[in-house]
């Protein structure tokens, strides 16, 4: 289970985009994630008249390294550590595994 996932509201900590917060778009295997609107770049492409592609200057999402960014708590409004804890389940389902903000214990997916 990882503590940063998909659709998550992050911050960024470090780094140029310092402070800015998005959604994260996607995780890759390399331990790095695709913020929406963070670490943006341009990158110049040529036209490609056989697929359909016109040329020029395209703004697109860099990734960023997990270390630099933590998940948006939404209580206090900050980043926040996350932890790992279990749920006990009614009946006989085994217990959930969740994540958990450190600061004040708050169950992230429920």
């Amino acid at each position: 289970m990882q503590k940063i996932r998909k659709g998550d509201q992050v911050v960024v900590t470090t780094g140029r985009d310092k402070g800015k917060r998005g959604t994260v778009l996607r995780v890759l295997v390399s331990g790095k994630v695709l913020v929406e609107g963070v670490n943006r770049m341009k990158k110049h492409t040529r036209p490609n008249p056989m697929k359909g592609q016109t040329g020029g200057i395209v703004d697109k999402e860099m990734p960023v390294h997990l270390s630099n960014v933590m998940l948006l708590n939404p209580a206090t409004g900050k980043g926040d550590r996350v932890g790992f804890k279990f749920l006990e389940a009614q009946g006989a389902a085994a217990p959930r595994k969740v994540r958990f903000f450190k600061s004040n214990g708050e169950v992230v997916d429920v």
